[in-house]
């Protein structure tokens, strides 16, 4: 690594500061980059003076070759950071009322979601299919809770559940529940999807526990008429729909200004 120079570096005076001038390649920059960080500031396009303490170190080490002395002038100077502005910077966002009570429900309904899958990962699997039929009611599915017919056993492979869309059971929905906590690859929804041929069905819908491969939400979405549904959109739909919990109000006060208007 090494520096080049037009003449011999000599100082010159400016403003109280030692100036070199020199012309000096990037690879000797970078060896003293590190360590000389902060030792010279710029005074004019190929100037630069070294700072007080950039003076005071060139004084502790008198024997400083040229080359050296060259490279703590090419170093820039770093400013200090305001202590203020760092604090500020730091320093939460504070929210209102309304922010912190919607942040702590969004807390409590992501605890309680946790719960519900723990809950639900040791229920029967007959329950969870039981469950899985009310959860689709609840949104909206059958004409009344006689219209969703359990009819798969623990480990069948097929078709766990069916719902009547109308009174007559002219469109049904066809349902897989997988209670599982390993993921729920292709073949398992291929079977489903190969299981409902016979039935002619046209809407179908996997519900698990666990979460879904990539394969398997691939072959989804080729396929007419399956919607797969996982673990954390099951959750999110019982809190949503008031499936397996329960809600409490709180009343939240609030200035009616309707009554101060006279």
């Amino acid at each position: 690594m090494t520096a080049h120079y037009s003449t011999p570096l000599r100082p010159r005076q400016s403003a109280g500061l030692s100036c070199y001038r020199a012309f000096v390649t990037l690879p000797t920059y970078d060896r003293f980059i590190g360590p000389l960080q902060g030792y010279s500031s710029s005074t004019k396009r190929g100037f630069w003076r070294l700072t007080p303490e950039g003076l005071s170190f060139a004084k502790a080490n008198p024997a400083l070759s040229a080359e050296q002395i060259a490279t703590i002038a090419l170093l820039r100077d770093e400013p200090e950071s305001d202590p203020q502005v760092v604090a500020a910077e730091a320093a939460p966002v504070p929210q209102s009322p309304d922010e912190r009570l919607e942040t702590a429900l969004r807390e409590l309904s992501d605890s309680v979601a946790s719960e519900l899958l723990e809950t639900v990962l040791e229920a029967s699997p007959a329950f969870f299919e039981g469950l899985v039929l009310d959860v689709l009611h609840a949104i909206g599915y059958g004409t009344s809770r006689k219209d969703l017919e359990r009819v798969g056993k623990s480990g069948d492979g097929g078709i766990d559940g069916i719902i009547a869309l109308d009174r007559l059971g002219l469109e049904k929905v066809y349902v897989q529940a997988k209670r599982w906590k390993g993921t729920v690859g292709r073949p398992d929804v291929q079977a489903f999807y190969g299981a409902l041929a016979g039935q002619r069905a046209r809407k179908s819908i996997f519900i698990t526990t666990s979460s879904y491969t990539p394969h398997a939400v691939e072959f989804a979405a080729t396929v007419e008429g399956l919607i797969l549904v996982d673990g954390k959109r099951l959750t999110e739909l019982m809190l949503e729909f008031g499936v397996g919990v329960s809600h409490r109000i709180i009343k939240v006060p609030k200035l009616d200004s309707d009554y101060f208007d006279v």
